[in-house]
């Protein structure tokens, strides 16, 4: 028998193209691991969509970069990423190693649900296999990328579960070549939250931060404040 169905905590939901509806993807995410490679495609405009995509849907977004062992400067992408929104967290590793399980064990303990997303070829099936391994076979088929321009192919075409060594479960997820920008506001109030709390001292309430004079974001931009 049926006796109640609890609500979702969080739901993360891609806008799609034209009028095709909404596309769900995961429900009752903890936290939702952004991934990125340290290589020619990282994209730190498509990061900032990702984190809009999280806050908008109540998940704790941490951006993971993969190929850090192959990268000249892997600290350098990692504070760029980390300038994109106040407080994200931003963790550097080798998806390959089993360290990358133990670097990522904060948000992946018992109990706690986590999903990866991310383009194709940026690591996340490997990612998964470090998290599940558990002397089993791994659950994910994993892919190269093109030297010329480090995309990837679609591995993975469909979503799966699975449990990870630690305890929690993990969210597997296909790439994504496009992610529209649609009735995202809450999201995009928190990853610039900067000039959202500076919104209020514009003197239009409708002000656009553009062109309009008494606004306040222009202002902290050439006070150095912004």
């Amino acid at each position: 028998m049926l006796h109640r169905r609890p609500d979702r905590r969080t739901l993360l939901q891609r806008a799609a193209e034209g009028k095709r509806p909404t596309q769900l993807v995961a429900a009752n995410v903890d936290t939702l691991f952004i991934v990125a490679s340290c290589n020619a495609d990282f994209n730190l405009a498509r990061l900032e969509r990702y984190l809009a995509f999280a806050n908008d849907a109540g998940t704790n977004p941490v951006i993971v970069l993969t190929k850090a062992d192959v990268a000249d400067d892997a600290q350098n992408f990692a504070q760029q990423a980390a300038t994109l929104q106040r407080g994200v967290a931003v963790i550097a590793i080798n998806a390959r190693s089993a360290d990358a399980a133990t670097a990522l064990g904060p948000w992946c303990g018992p109990g706690s649900t986590i999903a990866i997303v991310g383009s194709s070829g940026v690591g996340k099936s490997t990612l998964v296999n470090s998290l599940v391994a558990s002397g089993s076979r791994l659950p994910q088929q994993t892919g190269n990328v093109r030297a010329s321009d480090s995309k990837g192919r679609h591995t993975t075409t469909a979503r799966s579960l699975h449990a990870m060594a630690g305890g929690g479960w993990v969210i597997d997820t296909p790439g994504v070549r496009s992610l529209h920008m649609k009735d995202l506001g809450q999201g995009l109030d928190v990853l610039f939250a900067e000039i959202t709390e500076l919104a209020p001292s514009c003197k239009f309430r409708n002000c656009t931060h553009d062109h309009e004079p008494g606004c306040a974001v222009p202002a902290a931009v050439a006070a150095g404040t912004l």
